[in-house]
Protein backbone atom coordinates (compact mmCIF):
# COMPACT_ATOMS: atom_id res chain seq x y z
CA UNK A 1 0.00 0.00 0.00
CA UNK A 2 1.00 3.27 -0.45
CA UNK A 3 0.59 6.49 1.60
CA UNK A 4 -3.26 6.92 0.77
CA UNK A 5 -3.78 3.47 1.53
CA UNK A 6 -4.02 2.80 -2.00
CA UNK A 7 -2.52 -0.82 -2.92
CA UNK A 8 0.27 -0.27 -5.76
CA UNK A 9 0.27 -3.79 -7.21
CA UNK A 10 -0.88 -3.81 -10.63
CA UNK A 11 -4.44 -4.63 -11.49
CA UNK A 12 -4.85 -7.97 -13.39
CA UNK A 13 -7.61 -9.61 -14.90
CA UNK A 14 -8.38 -12.18 -17.47
CA UNK A 15 -7.95 -10.12 -21.31
CA UNK A 16 -10.60 -12.13 -22.66
CA UNK A 17 -12.67 -10.09 -20.69
CA UNK A 18 -11.88 -6.47 -22.48
CA UNK A 19 -11.86 -8.41 -25.69
CA UNK A 20 -15.62 -9.22 -25.05
CA UNK A 21 -16.63 -6.32 -23.51
CA UNK A 22 -15.03 -4.38 -26.82
CA UNK A 23 -17.21 -6.64 -28.92
CA UNK A 24 -20.32 -5.58 -26.82
CA UNK A 25 -19.57 -2.04 -27.28
CA UNK A 26 -18.93 -2.75 -31.00
CA UNK A 27 -22.17 -4.37 -31.14
CA UNK A 28 -24.28 -2.00 -29.33
CA UNK A 29 -23.19 0.75 -31.84
CA UNK A 30 -24.74 -1.92 -34.81
CA UNK A 31 -21.34 -3.22 -35.86
CA UNK A 32 -20.54 -6.99 -36.48
CA UNK A 33 -17.13 -7.14 -35.16
CA UNK A 34 -15.55 -10.65 -36.62
CA UNK A 35 -11.83 -11.61 -34.63
CA UNK A 36 -10.07 -14.71 -36.34
CA UNK A 37 -12.64 -14.67 -39.15
CA UNK A 38 -13.44 -18.26 -38.74
CA UNK A 39 -9.95 -19.10 -37.43
CA UNK A 40 -7.84 -19.49 -34.29
CA UNK A 41 -9.13 -15.89 -32.32
CA UNK A 42 -5.92 -15.19 -30.15
CA UNK A 43 -3.57 -13.30 -32.67
CA UNK A 44 -6.45 -10.79 -33.64
CA UNK A 45 -7.49 -10.87 -29.56
CA UNK A 46 -3.81 -10.29 -28.80
CA UNK A 47 -3.59 -7.57 -31.18
CA UNK A 48 -6.57 -6.07 -30.25
CA UNK A 49 -4.87 -5.95 -26.64
CA UNK A 50 -1.89 -4.53 -27.42
CA UNK A 51 -3.68 -1.65 -29.93
CA UNK A 52 -5.28 -0.64 -26.08
CA UNK A 53 -1.90 -1.05 -24.53
CA UNK A 54 -2.65 -4.29 -22.77
CA UNK A 55 0.20 -6.86 -23.33
CA UNK A 56 -1.44 -10.39 -23.05
CA UNK A 57 0.07 -12.72 -20.92
CA UNK A 58 1.54 -16.23 -22.18
CA UNK A 59 -0.16 -17.95 -19.06
CA UNK A 60 -3.44 -17.04 -20.96
CA UNK A 61 -2.12 -17.96 -24.66
CA UNK A 62 -3.71 -21.19 -25.97
CA UNK A 63 -0.50 -21.32 -28.63
CA UNK A 64 0.95 -21.20 -25.61
CA UNK A 65 -0.33 -24.01 -24.22
CA UNK A 66 -0.65 -26.38 -27.03
CA UNK A 67 2.95 -25.64 -27.91
CA UNK A 68 4.45 -26.35 -23.89
CA UNK A 69 1.84 -29.74 -24.02
CA UNK A 70 4.13 -30.56 -27.41
CA UNK A 71 7.42 -29.81 -25.76
CA UNK A 72 6.15 -32.30 -22.85
CA UNK A 73 5.25 -34.88 -24.68
CA UNK A 74 8.54 -34.87 -26.18
CA UNK A 75 9.81 -34.61 -22.77
CA UNK A 76 8.08 -37.64 -21.87
CA UNK A 77 8.92 -39.84 -24.60
CA UNK A 78 12.77 -39.31 -24.43
CA UNK A 79 12.40 -40.30 -20.65
CA UNK A 80 10.55 -43.34 -21.40
CA UNK A 81 12.78 -44.78 -24.18
CA UNK A 82 16.01 -44.12 -22.16
CA UNK A 83 14.41 -46.05 -19.02
CA UNK A 84 12.97 -48.63 -21.49
CA UNK A 85 16.42 -48.89 -22.55
CA UNK A 86 18.01 -49.46 -18.91
CA UNK A 87 15.48 -51.60 -17.88
CA UNK A 88 16.31 -53.97 -21.16
CA UNK A 89 19.72 -54.29 -20.50
CA UNK A 90 19.33 -55.58 -16.60
CA UNK A 91 19.35 -58.97 -15.95
CA UNK A 92 17.13 -61.11 -13.44
CA UNK A 93 19.27 -63.29 -11.71
CA UNK A 94 17.82 -65.83 -9.21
Amino acid sequence: MDGDGETTDPETFNPWSIVNLVFHHLVSEGLHPVLGEAGDPGPPAAQLLRALGITPAAEGSRQASEQTKRDLEKIRAAFDQQLFRKEAGRTVSC
